[in-house]
C-alpha cells in the first residue's frame, strides 16, 4: 500500500508539472493525505487537506475544481482547504498533544 506520505507527495508533483501557478500557490501551504473511517463495517476514505494561511486561502480556493479533479483521478474522495492560524489558535484543539509533528508543520506555514 502506498503511505499517505508519499500520495500527497504525489499530489503535489502532479499539481507542479500540470498546473505550475497553482503549485507555486501550494509550495506555501501544507498538503497532507487525511484518512478516515466512516460507517458500519467501517470504510476507509482519503481526502487531501490543504492547510494555508488567511490571506493565502482564498487565492487557492479558486482553483478547487482542478484539485478536486486531480484527487479523484489519483482515488481520493475530495479536496478539504484549513485555515492553519484558525486551527492552531483553537482553545480545544488536541492537535499538540495528538500529532506534535503536524503541530509543527503547521507552526512553520503559519509564521
Amino acid at each position: 500500500m502506498i503511505t499517505e506520505d508519499i500520495l500527497a507527495q504525489e499530489f503535489v508533483r502532479v499539481v507542479n508539472d500540470y498546473y505550475p501557478t497553482i503549485g507555486n500557490l501550494l509550495s506555501d501551504c501544507y498538503v497532507k493525505v487525511i484518512t478516515s473511517f466512516w460507517g458500519r463495517p467501517a470504510k476507509r476514505f482519503q481526502y487531501i487537506g490543504i492547510y494555508c494561511q488567511d490571506d493565502k486561502l482564498p487565492h487557492v480556493q479558486v482553483h478547487k475544481e482542478i484539485l478536486r479533479e486531480l484527487a479523484e483521478n489519483m482515488g481520493l474522495i475530495q479536496v478539504v482547504f484549513i485555515n492553519t492560524k484558525r486551527l492552531l489558535r483553537d482553545p480545544y484543539s488536541t492537535l499538540k498533544q495528538s500529532e506534535p509533528r503536524l503541530w509543527l508543520e503547521l507552526q512553520l506555514v503559519a509564521a
